[in-house]
């Protein structure tokens, strides 16, 4: 057998790179021999790296050197996370293949593709097709598909990192499933991004008994990470107000740059610091704009397109740009405040010098002071390589519900053959006889307790066993309603003159009145009028409301928050050499001088009396999901010693319990407060858990078709679904409290939202630390950004800034 390297194929495209100045890294030569001797696999490699040609060249070089192989039509099917991603990646892989003079069309095919190519591709589909998971699910919507897939050869995830952990992860693995039906040795292939449980993400993508090869990138990316500091150190910090100041810095590092990203954690703060820096450099205007999920598609691909081509100074984004885009000319990123993750960190630095021989140089600019020390942490784990694990998802009902129904309302399904095939899968292993015997039951009669309800009955048994959906009603409402990103409910922004802005989500416009003002996409708008899930607004100028999006704030990630926690432990050591934390000093000195520092071994509770009342402050460093159901918890075992009651605030370092009465806790009880024992049974006495599921519910009631959403040129509001599905929640507790559905429900409550494991683990470090408890007269510099962040949630920011302000004048009189 000839050695690859002598191969037709391998010849041409090694010329062809070399026609170009390139050549080839060795793990893309290397995912090349191994896809053209059967294998499927991963390719590991740093951002910029070629991970895209890596798999794709691997077909092209493959066909080139055996085309008796391959047979007419659709070869490879490339899964991408994002929509903005797939017309860069086509329009790559059009270029390179008319340049190796490949007669080979890419389509594209998702939510934003015209419909009729989407007509054209279902009579004849081109050789590569680019989708997003619900546009690969659509595809097995439609009747006699099968014939689509006859001669495909490959499914490739890109981005795989992204997928894995989400139950759009669990519809590429269903995807696969059905696929593999049609195609018996279909070689799978992810790409993706340094993880923290590589061989995990492998084994959830391919779970089959099939040759497998786990390909890492040798080369690694340079990255120059550079904090900027304030003039000067604030003794008591508190997010946020560094901006205005922070601006002015911004600007000369995006002058001095070819072309910049700067990347926020939310659409709020995007809207927030565009309007900054535009304030800070008026020149800006028309070189500067504002992208992120809410911004109208056009818009949106306006701003890539100019990126790309370097006809942007700079752009404000949320994550909507983290991924995969290739924008040649940025050199520089600023990340507004803390990335709260490494892995996330990483993905954004990779967005500039995006060639593998440049360094990518990513500034961090703090919105408070202590951001610094969550610099220096980023910094210690970057050196470490500490990247999280992405947790894959598991028994997510709702999502195989909605596969079933796919499957019906396409060409039908016989349950004991897709019964073997979801098996296979990693999310369904698990699955017993009696939750599919369940599952089948809901989808021919709505189960047990909704048997008497009609429109539960959408699946017919034909006499041959064979489950499918007869009714085109039903059918259309399904491919209208499939997907599992259940956003709350956005409603559509337009000029009451006519022209579509954006969307905004119904909770936030539902709090404002007629002729009041908000910002989107960078510009101040003004309500006319809400009329059938549409703002109708008119251009305005002057003070605005910026939109808050109930996708909040990032938490802190757990790698992030040891690391954070070893930073702060040797803060005042005379040897600590990082600049961060010989800034901080002045700050991390007071906090020591009013309280204590808490070392990597030690846990600090602060118990602070003042003209307010009485506050408790503790310290987990575990991120503000975890602090919100800490706070809850520790609350409810205090009230047992006593009657009382709080309010409550958190970020990610820590939470504040604060009361009118004397908080009855002291060296001796403090223990019992913090125990591990019988911690879950007080997490759900602290909270309403069936509250919680109910919430949880209406997302599930929506993935699984229980809930319509969307009807012909409607969508529900929030409300009105949350209204439904509450109901139905109900009466299945009542009745069928043992229903698959509601299991989840509670299931995702307490893995996801009250992060149950993360939970556990804190309690357990707690229970090996020495407990620290001090009483101070004022707010320490640790306790201070908690307590505003409690008053900013009932303050107007007038009433904000004078209140802070008399605050830092107590503190700095106690002092």
């Amino acid at each position: 057998m000839a050695a690859f390297e002598d191969t037709n194929g391998y010849r041409i495209i090694l010329q062809w790179m070399e026609d170009k100045g390139n050549y080839p890294f060795k793990f893309q030569v290397d995912t090349w021999k191994k896809f053209g001797n059967g294998y499927s696999g991963m390719v590991i490699a740093p951002t910029g790296f070629g991970k895209t040609f890596s798999v794709f060249l691997a077909l092209i070089s493959d066909f080139l050197s055996h085309p008796e192989r391959y047979g007419t039509g659709l070869k490879m099917i490339w899964v991408t996370p994002l929509r903005s991603l797939a017309k860069d990646i086509a329009k790559a892989m059009q270029e390179a293949m008319d340049e190796i003079g490949l007669d080979w069309v890419v389509g594209v095919r998702n939510g934003d593709t015209d419909p009729k190519v989407r007509q054209q591709q279902v009579k004849s589909m081109p050789e590569i097709l680019v989708v997003t998971p619900e546009s690969l699910h659509l595809l097995l919507a439609q009747k006699n598909h099968e014939r689509f897939f006859k001669n495909l050869h490959c499914i490739a995830v890109d981005e795989w990192h992204e997928l894995l952990g989400s139950k759009r992860g669990v519809m590429i693995e269903l995807g696969i499933a059905q696929l593999k039906k049609y195609v018996r040795k279909l070689k799978i292939w992810g790409i993706t991004a340094t993880i923290g449980n590589l061989d995990e993400a492998m084994e959830v993508l391919i779970p089959y008994d099939i040759k497998k090869a786990k390909i890492t990138a040798k080369e690694h990316k340079k990255i120059d990470i550079l904090p900027v500091f304030p003039d000067e150190i604030e003794i008591l910090p508190w997010a946020g107000h560094l901006g205005a100041k922070m601006a002015d810095k911004i600007v000369p590092i995006i002058l001095n740059s070819r072309s910049t990203i700067v990347f926020t954690n939310t659409r709020s703060q995007s809207e927030m610091w565009y309007q900054l820096l535009l304030d800070a450099y008026p020149d800006f205007a028309g070189q500067l704009a504002i992208h992120h999920s809410s911004i109208d598609a056009h818009l949106r691909i306006w701003i890539e397109e100019n990126l790309s081509n370097g006809k942007l100074k700079a752009v404000v984004s949320t994550s909507s740009l983290d991924l995969g885009i290739d924008f040649k000319p940025v050199d520089t990123v600023i990340q507004i405040g803390s990335s709260k993750g490494v892995a996330r960190f990483l993905q954004r630095a990779g967005r500039s010098g995006h060639s593998p021989f440049e360094t990518s140089r990513i500034y961090c600019v703090p919105t408070h002071s202590l951001e610094l020390i969550e610099v220096a942490a980023l910094k210690e784990a970057v050196k470490q390589k500490v990247i999280e694990p992405r947790e894959p998802q598991v028994l997510c009902f709702d999502v195989l519900v909605q596969f079933l129904m796919t499957l019906a309302v396409g060409d039908g399904f016989m349950p004991d053959e897709v019964y073997s095939r979801v098996k296979q899968t990693f999310a369904f292993r698990d699955i017993n006889d009696e939750e599919w015997k369940g599952m089948l039951e809901f989808l021919t009669i709505g189960g047990s307790v909704l048997k008497s309800y009609e429109e539960f009955h959408k699946v017919v048994i034909t006499d041959e066993g064979l489950y499918k959906v007869t009714s085109r009603k039903i059918a259309m409402l399904h491919r209208m309603n499939m997907g599992v990103i259940v956003s709350d409910a956005m409603l559509k922004v337009k000029f009451i003159s006519g022209g579509y802005i954006g969307m905004i989500e119904e909770y936030f416009i539902s709090r404002l009145k007629k002729d009041e003002k908000f910002i989107l996409a960078g510009r101040t708008l003004e309500v006319a009028m809400i009329k059938d899930m549409t703002v109708f607004v008119r251009a305005a100028s002057g003070k605005a409301l910026v939109p808050s999006y109930l996708g909040g704030r990032l938490p802190l990630s757990s790698n992030l928050s040891v690391f954070l926690r070893e930073k702060l432990s040797g803060a005042l050591n005379p040897k600590a050499s990082e600049k961060e934390l010989k800034f901080l000093h002045p700050l991390l000195a007071r906090q020591e001088e009013r309280s204590h520092i808490p070392k990597d071994d030690e846990f600090l509770v602060e118990l602070i009396k003042n003209r307010e009342g009485y506050h408790l402050f503790m310290y987990p460093f575990e991120g503000r999901l975890v602090h919100e159901v800490m706070a809850a918890l520790i609350a409810y075992r205090i009230s047992k010693l006593a009657p009382i009651s709080f309010s409550m605030a958190m970020n990610d370092y820590g939470f504040e319990l604060f009361s009118d009465k004397e908080i009855p806790l002291n060296e001796e009880n403090l223990n019992r407060i913090l125990t591990r024992d019988n911690l879950m049974t007080d997490v759900i006495s602290s909270i309403n858990a069936a509250e919680m599921a109910s919430r949880k519910f209406r997302d599930i009631a929506v993935i699984s078709g229980m809930v319509i959403q969307n009807y012909a040129g409607k969508q529900r509001s929030n409300k009105s679904l949350q209204s439904s599905a509450g109901l139905i929640f109900k009466v299945l507790e009542d009745h069928d409290p043992n229903h698959f559905l509601v299991r989840q429900a509670y299931t995702e409550v307490f893995n996801i939202q009250l992060q149950e494991p993360r939970l556990v683990e804190a309690f357990r470090r707690i229970e090996n630390s020495r407990i620290i408890l001090k009483y101070a007269k004022t707010f320490t510099p640790l306790s201070f950004p908690i307590k505003i962040d409690s008053l900013r949630q009932t303050l107007s920011s007038e009433g904000l800034d004078a209140r802070i302000q008399r605050l830092l004048q107590q503190a700095n009189r106690s002092g």
